[in-house]
C-alpha cells in the first residue's frame, strides 16, 4: 500500500485534537442489566457458591451484617491525626481530618472486602466516594494504617481526601457491575451508577436481559434485537474458555490503563478496553517477577501454562473465587505421574515429593507455590502471588540483584549458597541459561549498550508477548532509522502486546518512512494499537493522504481523545493533554490543562514549571510570577520551583 507526499496533512487534525471529539459513534443496543437475584431462580448451586465469595463482597452497603471494624468509640492516631470509629443511632461513623484539616463526622458510605483486611469508604461530596486508608484487620482484629510510614497532610493530593484516593476514578470499576464513572470535568463531580455493588454474573457472563428472554418457556426469543449477543443471549461465551476466559478475568486483575469510563461490555476484547504495563521498572523486578502490585494477568502471560492454554478455571472456582483443591493438590491435578489429559506436554513424573522438592515432605519448602509462585504483601497485610510460576533462579540474584523463591525461606543464606544448592540438586538443568532479565537489568540503566540484546529479545516470537513489548519500550527513546527499519516487520506480529510496542519503536524513523509504515495500523483491530499510533501521528505533518485513510486516522484519534476524556479526573491525564497542547502549539490549551493538573494535585512540579515557563515564553512575566508564588507557597521545599520564582523576580 502507497500514498503520497508526507509533510503536513494530520495538521488540521492535530490542531483541533484538543477541541473535538470527532464524528459520533453508532450507538449499540445491548441488553440491560437485571441483576443477579435474577438468576437465582434457575442457577441455585452457583448462586450458592457466589454469596460470599470475594467477588460478592467486593463492595456492600454499611450494616451490622458487613461491617467487621471495631466501632465502639476505639480510637486510632497516625502522624497527630486522631481517628475516632464509633456508631450513632445506627449509623456507622468515622471522626477524622478533613479535606479543609479540620475534624469532622463522615458516615460509612461503603464497605470493600472481608479479608484479610476490610477498607471502608466515605463520602466526602454528594456523589463522591473516597477510600479511607485506615483499615481493619480481619485477621488481627486491629486497626492499621496503610502507608504508616507517610506523613499526608490534609492538602496533599495523596491524603485519604485527595484525586489519588477517589474510589470512584482508581476502584469502583472493578468492584461493581455494570459501572458508569460519570465525572463531570467542569464541576469536578461525579454521578457514577452502577447495575449493582459487588461483582454479579453479570460482571463476567455480561447483562442478562437478553439470556433470560431465551430462557422463558415457549420464547418467541430473536437475537436480532440486540447487538452483540449469542444465541443464548449473552454478550460472552465462557464455555469457549482459553483467551475468551482469560481476557474476561484480565480486565480487573491487570495493571492497566482503561480506555472507557467504566466496566467495558464483558465480552470485549482485553486489547479494545485496556493498555497493559509491560514489565516496566517499579512495577516488575527486571527478571519478571513482580514488585509493585500488578495483580496476575501481566505475570501469567510469562508463564508456561499461559502458553499451553491453562486458563484460570483450571486451578480457580470461577463462582466461589477459590482454589479448586488445597496445598499441593491444586498443582498435582496436572504436574503428576497421572498427568492430565488436558495437558499432553507435561511430562509424567512425581512432583509432590522430597525427591522433586528436597524438603521434608509437609513443610513449608515442599509447598509447590512457595517455590514457584513467591508471596509478596500489599496494603500492609494482603499476600498476592507471583502468577508467573517460574523455576527458581537464585543465580541470577546475585548478578542483577532480583528476588529468588530460595532466600525468601533461607534469609540468613546468600544467594550464592542458594545457587549452587540448586546446582547440586539439578545437575542437568536446561533452566540455567541467559535470561532476559540479565537484558533488561542493565537496559534499565543504560538501554543502549543493549540495544542488539532488546532487538533480538523483540524479535524472539518464542518469548512471551509481554517480555518482548517490554523490549520494545526500552528501545523507544533511543530508536534510529536503523532500528526502526528493523523492526518493522513487528507491526504485523500476531499479537496487540508486541504491535503496540512496534508502533513507538516508529519514533526513530524519518516522518516520511514512518508515516508510510504506521498509516495502516489505524485500521488495526486492537484499539490499544490503534491509540498507540494517534498517538505516533500527532504533530507530523503530511501533505495529503487519501479520504479514506485519512477517516481512518480520524476515528483513531478520536478513540485515543475519547479515552483522556475518560480520565480527566486523573490529574496525570491533565498532563498528557498539557503535553498535546504544546505539540500543536496551543499555549492557552497547555496552560489550561497544566492548571487543572495542580489543582487536582498542588504536589505536581513538573506541571507548575510549565505553567510559569510557558507564561516567561509568552510574556507574560505577571502570570507567570503569580504561578511561581502559588506553587512555592504549596512546595515551599522544592528547589527547582524556588530557582524559577528567583529567575523571574531578576527579569523587567
Amino acid at each position: 500500500m502507497t500514498y503520497t507526499s508526507i509533510r503536513g496533512a494530520s495538521l488540521y487534525i492535530a490542531a483541533t485534537f484538543l477541541l473535538s471529539s470527532g464524528p459520533p459513534l453508532h450507538a449499540q443496543s445491548v441488553p440491560d442489566y437485571i441483576g443477579s437475584q435474577t438468576c437465582t431462580s434457575c442457577h441455585a448451586d452457583e448462586t450458592q457458591e457466589w454469596q460470599g465469595s470475594h467477588h460478592a463482597l467486593a463492595w456492600t452497603m454499611p450494616s451490622a451484617d458487613t461491617i467487621l471494624g471495631d466501632f465502639s468509640g476505639v480510637e486510632f492516631e497516625h502522624q497527630d491525626v486522631t481517628t475516632r470509629f464509633h456508631i450513632e443511632n445506627d449509623t456507622y461513623y468515622i471522626s477524622t481530618q478533613g479535606p479543609d484539616g479540620a475534624d469532622q463526622d463522615y458516615p460509612v458510605a461503603g464497605v470493600v472486602g472481608i479479608a484479610p483486611l476490610q477498607q471502608y469508604l466515605i463520602e466526602t461530596e454528594p456523589g463522591t466516594l473516597q477510600s479511607f486508608d485506615i483499615v481493619w484487620d480481619t485477621i488481627e482484629k486491629e486497626w492499621y494504617h496503610l502507608y504508616p510510614s507517610q506523613d499526608l497532610p490534609y492538602d496533599d493530593a495523596f491524603h485519604w481526601t485527595g484525586p489519588y484516593k477517589n474510589w470512584n476514578a482508581r476502584c469502583a470499576e472493578c468492584h461493581a457491575t455494570g459501572f458508569e464513572k460519570n465525572y463531570s470535568a467542569p464541576t469536578k463531580t461525579y454521578a457514577s451508577t452502577q447495575a449493582e455493588i459487588g461483582v454479579g454474573c453479570e460482571g463476567c457472563h455480561g447483562p442478562g436481559e437478553a439470556h433470560v428472554e431465551w430462557a422463558k418457556p415457549d420464547s418467541a426469543y430473536d437475537p436480532s434485537r440486540w447487538s452483540k449477543v449469542d444465541s443464548e443471549g449473552f454478550t460472552v461465551d465462557l464455555t469457549q474458555g482459553g483467551e475468551t476466559v482469560i481476557q474476561q478475568c484480565a480486565g480487573c486483575h491487570s495493571r492497566r490503563e482503561p480506555f472507557s469510563d467504566g466496566n467495558p461490555l464483558p465480552g470485549t476484547p482485553y486489547h479494545d478496553a485496556y493498555r497493559l504495563s509491560p514489565l516496566r521498572e517499579n512495577l516488575y523486578h527486571a527478571d519478571g517477577q513482580i514488585s509493585d502490585e500488578v495483580y496476575v494477568y501481566g505475570s501469567f502471560l510469562q508463564s508456561k501454562m499461559n502458553e499451553k492454554g491453562v486458563t484460570c478455571v483450571n486451578c480457580h472456582n470461577p463462582h466461589t473465587a477459590e482454589l479448586k483443591a488445597e496445598g499441593n493438590a491444586i498443582c498435582t491435578q496436572c504436574h503428576s505421574e497421572a498427568g492430565n489429559p488436558d495437558f499432553a506436554s507435561l511430562p509424567l513424573k512425581l512432583y509432590d515429593d522430597p525427591s522433586h522438592t528436597f524438603h521434608p515432605e509437609g513443610s513449608d519448602g515442599a509447598q509447590c507455590k512457595n517455590c514457584h509462585m513467591i508471596e509478596r504483601d500489599y496494603m500492609g497485610i494482603d499476600g498476592r502471588r507471583d502468577h508467573s510460576f517460574r523455576i527458581p533462579r537464585p543465580d541470577l540474584s546475585y548478578g542483577i540483584d532480583t528476588p529468588n523463591a530460595c532466600n525468601d525461606c533461607h534469609d540468613d543464606q546468600s544467594s550464592q549458597w542458594a545457587a549452587e544448592k540448586v546446582e547440586e540438586w539439578f545437575p542437568d538443568s536446561t533452566h540455567r541459561k541467559r535470561h532476559y532479565g540479565q537484558t533488561f537489568a542493565s537496559a534499565r540503566l543504560n538501554p543502549s549498550g543493549q540495544t542488539i540484546n532488546l532487538i533480538e529479545i523483540a524479535e524472539h516470537r518464542d518469548l512471551p508477548a509481554i517480555v518482548r513489548t517490554s523490549a520494545l519500550e526500552m528501545l523507544i527513546p533511543i530508536s534510529d532509522p536503523s532500528i526502526a527499519t528493523r523492526l518493522e516487520p513487528l507491526l504485523k506480529d500476531p499479537d496487540p502486546l508486541v504491535r503496540v510496542g512496534a508502533v513507538g519503536v516508529q519514533r526513530g524513523a524519518p516522518e516520511t518512512e514512518r508515516s508510510a509504515r504506521l498509516v495502516g495500523m489505524f485500521k488495526d483491530p486492537a484499539k490499544a494499537v490503534r491509540i498507540a499510533t494517534a498517538r505516533n501521528f500527532l504533530g507530523m505533518q503530511i501533505a495529503h493522504m487519501p479520504p479514506r485513510m485519512a477517516e481512518d486516522m480520524q476515528n483513531a484519534m478520536s478513540e485515543w481523545q475519547d479515552t483522556l476524556a475518560a480520565k480527566a479526573d486523573f490529574p496525570e491525564t491533565q498532563l498528557v493533554l498539557g503535553g498535546l497542547a504544546l505539540t500543536v502549539r496551543n499555549m492557552d490549551g497547555a496552560i489550561g490543562a497544566f492548571e487543572e493538573a495542580v489543582e487536582l494535585d498542588p504536589q505536581l512540579i513538573d506541571a507548575w514549571g510549565m505553567i510559569i515557563r510557558i507564561n516567561a515564553a509568552l510574556e507574560n512575566l505577571p502570570a507567570a510570577r503569580d504561578a511561581a508564588d502559588r506553587a512555592v507557597e504549596l512546595n515551599p521545599d522544592d528547589q527547582y520551583l524556588a530557582q524559577l520564582k528567583n529567575q523571574l523576580a531578576t527579569e523587567e
